[in-house]
């Protein structure tokens, strides 16, 4: 593992090596905000510094119900529950509403903590093609999934973690209310970077409520840590009353959770801040295609480029890392063929210039010898 020296931020000193950081989900830059990390010393000192016990024991406390509240409010949700980590909230709602009996329509790209999730479940998990809402209704009106005793269930991530496209969630919801199964929706990697005051790739689509579930990690652009399930209040029951993740792990910590409310309050406020996340991840995907390098269909903060295997993958990343930028690869997909990437995201806190100066870099890594050209499919080579 290398060690970071100091708080994450755009620029970081990497094993004593000043680099610029192109691999956090700290896409708003409030892990390191002050008021943020004020509440989470205020915290501890009211409250100490760890939960003591799961949820559904004595782990509850007045600040989890708070932040309940708030994260409720914000998504416009009847209810939210809070889970020790994003992929805790993925395996709890996943699970205990895909019970035995249950179709599990799960798309092939989802992250890997939706893809554990649906194999942990007792119901059948069917991968459906990358966002294919047809597949998706298709299944529902006449294949195996519209024939089980439970209502089927899908689950998709709203920004993809892998590539950063958008699902088509308008067209899923439609699907879902015709074959009357549930939706549940990952919002990990949209929560504070889409829609009107960053509350997601639903509320930008203007599809609030629609999706039975919605699931959130708290590590990403709330800079903190935890998770969220967000729901009616009933399934929110159901989801709690099945949940091992939830029973068998502490709750949040205190300090987490009041720095987790207190960056909510930043977005709810009306921060700038994701409209410049959204600049500038527009700034680096051009800055980018002018060094020949092809994002594959990202729409958001997160971007990736496609390698010819594994090894080319890794190779570019130390070769981008001698050039003083951090890029990381990313694991093929749990539920498709292997497709290897070089994942991105830009922060709200780079500057133009920083983001024009990392793409040069990444340009200057792709012409090494070690690491390869692009090949005649755009791909990293071997």
């Amino acid at each position: 593992m290398r060690l970071v020296s100091g708080p994450p931020g755009p620029r970081v000193v990497l094993d004593g090596r000043p680099v610029t950081v192109l691999s956090s989900a700290n896409y708003l830059g409030l892990a390191d905000h002050p008021r943020v990390r004020e509440a989470a010393a205020d915290a501890v000192r009211r409250w100490g510094a760890s939960a003591g016990a799961a949820r559904p024991g004595v782990g509850t406390m007045l600040i989890h119900r708070r932040l309940e509240e708030g994260l409720a409010g914000f998504l416009r949700s009847p209810a939210a529950l809070l889970a020790g980590s994003g992929y805790l909230a993925a395996l709890a709602a996943v699970a205990s509403l895909g019970r035995a009996g249950t179709t599990i329509l799960v798309d092939e790209l989802a992250c890997p903590a939706l893809a554990d999730a649906c194999r942990l479940a007792r119901g059948e998990a069917v991968a459906y093609h990358h966002g294919d809402a047809e597949q998706v209704a298709w299944e529902l009106q006449a294949g195996r999934a519209g024939r089980g005793p439970e209502p089927a269930l899908v689950v998709t991530e709203a920004v993809f973690a892998r590539d950063g496209d958008v699902a088509p969630l308008a067209e899923l919801c439609e699907a879902v209310r015709r074959g009357g199964a549930r939706l549940v929706v990952d919002e990990s990697h949209a929560i504070g970077c889409l829609g009107p005051g960053g509350r997601g790739a639903l509320a930008e689509a203007g599809l609030d409520g629609e999706a039975d579930v919605v699931v959130c990690s708290l590590g990403t652009a709330l800079g903190s840590y935890g998770g969220v399930i967000a729901g009616d209040a009933a399934v929110l029951r159901e989801v709690a009353a099945g949940a091992s993740a939830l029973a068998g792990s502490a709750a949040p910590s205190p300090p987490a959770s009041a720095a987790a409310l207190a960056a909510l309050g930043q977005l709810g406020d009306g921060h700038r801040r994701v409209a410049k996340l959204q600049a500038n991840a527009g700034i680096m995907r051009d800055a980018l295609a002018g060094e020949g390098l092809e994002v594959t269909g990202s729409e958001t903060q997160v971007m990736s480029l496609a390698a010819a295997d594994d090894a080319a993958a890794r190779r570019f990343c130390a070769a981008a890392l001698e050039e003083g930028v951090v890029v990381e690869p990313i694991a093929p997909p749990a539920l498709a063929e292997g497709d290897p990437r070089v994942r991105m995201a830009v922060m709200s806190s780079h500057s133009g210039p920083e983001l024009v100066a990392a793409a040069r870099a990444l340009g200057r890594a792709a012409q090494r010898r070690v690491t390869g050209l692009y090949d005649a499919e755009s791909r990293l080579a071997a």
